[in-house]
């Protein structure tokens, strides 16, 4: 293993960024709270609070089931990459993984595919959270929301990260905030603890056609639904390198944001269909609020629109971050254009930051032309990206863990369960996924979109791996766009949590 195999970006300096054969580092200015906090922000938004009434209605009860399976694989995946990043923390997370252990053409792939998922995403909670502040100010359009949301997080990725991290620290700390008075609101409902309401036992758990009142194809399409609502936690791997010290923060992220997000979702799910009946028209348009009304908190119901939309925001915000410095972690590599590799002098790719909202202000005009449609195209648009990129991270750590083993053990700081067994799990759960997603028509689209894309990016990846002069099939850290040369060196020189030249 190589000294420039530990990560995609040069070391910092005493003092901030610093260049390094001519390309500018990132800064390293996220401290540890950030961190938790982006796990957790990236992945509470429009899939728990818009999405999960779809699923609801799709599965009934049995919707607990699903998030619990789904979460299940989210936490392997998540151990997965948590155990790769802790041992090689990089602004290019899982990318750089699939390029140092299956080649640059996977790293291309599984880079850009994640980059385009991300960016849909942007525009995806742009435009959910324009829906809310147009009912907010009926006399307004939702394209100029758009705009205006567009507009204020680019403008807050370009400055210093740590402002960034700082506003998402907030943004975060209120919905986890909310989620959890929400859940203890819940609970305390169901006891039949609650003044004026009675506690509801079983009844919306077994009435109204049962656990499972549409059957096994019921919980599949809520399995689908609650799968794509966990995607976001792999941006804290990728923020973990502009961290102050990357190993621990990410290990510490990792393991703190698995858990929560479990509770989060599954707990919440547990509450809404005890507490209401799984068929009511509320669930589906806000299962949140449709709660707090049934149980008579006073105006908690357009409080719960407030944290909704920050939720929306603040998703929106990380994915720009996110999508940002996967471009960046590219370009470093040389699988990008290398005019959008410049960094500022506070450490912020600018380029990439700009290049990475585009598409979201693209969905200014998606919104004007078709405000009723746009917003379920995204999200088909968006399909199966989710699990390609899991899919390249469970392929990755098999390959990465055995050689870690053999050549730098002391950088397991983070170690996968029951490896390889788990891993296996993990895959084969991923697959069976794809296998329901097939099933069902709305899916199926999405996974032909995405499928299209997927082999575009191959192809294109192996391509360019084959054009490379011979001896220079680099792994991740090598040459650059500055074409400065890899620094060899032993197996475990550097010392954990150490960037790399």
């Amino acid at each position: 293993m190589t000294r420039t195999e530990l990560s995609d970006a040069p070391p910092p300096s005493p003092g901030g960024p610093r260049t390094d054969g001519g390309r500018q580092a990132l800064s390293h200015g996220l401290k540890q709270r950030h961190l938790s906090m982006i796990a957790l922000g990236g992945v509470i938004g429009a899939g728990l609070f818009v999405g999960s009434g779809a699923g609801i209605a799709a599965a009934g009860p049995s919707i607990v089931l699903a998030y619990a399976a789904s979460g299940l694989l989210v936490m392997l995946v998540m151990r997965m990459l948590g155990e790769m990043s802790a041992a090689n923390p990089a602004s290019g997370s899982f990318s750089v993984h699939a390029e140092r252990a299956l080649g640059p053409w996977a790293g291309f792939t599984a880079g850009w595919i994640y980059w385009t998922l991300l960016c849909v995403a942007i525009a995806t909670e742009a435009t959910a959270a324009a829906d809310i502040a147009t009912k907010w100010m009926p006399g307004t359009e939702g394209w100029m929301w758009v705009a205006l949301f567009m507009a204020l997080f680019c403008v807050t990725n370009l400055v210093a990260v740590r402002n960034f991290g700082e506003a998402e620290f907030w943004f975060a700390a209120l919905k986890i905030f909310a989620i959890t008075a929400f859940l203890l609101l819940g609970a305390i409902a169901v006891a039949g603890l609650l003044p004026g309401v009675d506690a509801p036992g079983t009844a919306n758990l077994t009435g109204e056609g049962g656990f499972l009142p549409a059957g096994g194809d019921g919980l599949v399409v809520g399995l689908l639904a609650s799968v794509f609502a966990y995607g976001g936690l792999e941006t804290v791997t990728i923020a973990a390198a502009e961290s102050e010290d990357p190993v621990r923060g990410v290990a510490k992220a990792v393991r703190t944001a698995m858990w929560r997000i479990a509770v989060f979702y599954v707990g919440s799910m547990l509450v809404i269909v005890t507490l209401i009946p799984w068929n009511d028209k509320s669930v589906v348009a806000g299962p949140y609020a449709a709660v707090l009304d049934h149980i008579g908190i006073p105006a908690a119901a357009q409080v719960m629109n407030i944290v909704v939309m920050v939720a929306l925001l603040s998703a929106m915000n990380a994915n720009i971050y996110g999508a940002s410095r996967m471009a960046f972690s590219l370009i470093a590599r040389g699988q990008g254009p290398g005019f959008l590799g410049k960094v500022s002098a506070s450490g912020v790719p600018r380029p990439a930051v700009v290049a990475s909202s585009v598409f979201g202000f693209i969905a200014v005009l998606l919104n004007f032309w078709w405000p009723d449609t746009v917003f379920q195209w995204l999200l088909n648009t968006v399909g199966a990206a989710t699990l390609v990129v899991w899919g390249f991270i469970a392929l990755s750590q098999l390959v990465t863990r055995r050689r870690l083993e053999r050549e730098a053990p002391e950088r397991l700081v983070v170690r996968m369960w029951g490896f390889p067994v788990l891993t296996v799990v993990a895959l084969l759960g991923i697959l069976a996924v794809f296998v329901l997603m097939l099933r069902e028509s709305d899916t199926r689209t999405q996974l032909a979109f995405t499928g299209c894309l997927t082999v575009v990016l191959i192809a294109t990846g192996l391509a360019r791996q084959k054009a490379l002069p011979s001896g220079r099939e680099r792994t991740a850290g090598g040459d650059g766009p500055d074409g400065a040369k890899a620094h060899e060196g032993k197996p475990g020189d550097a010392k954990p949590g150490e960037s790399a030249d």
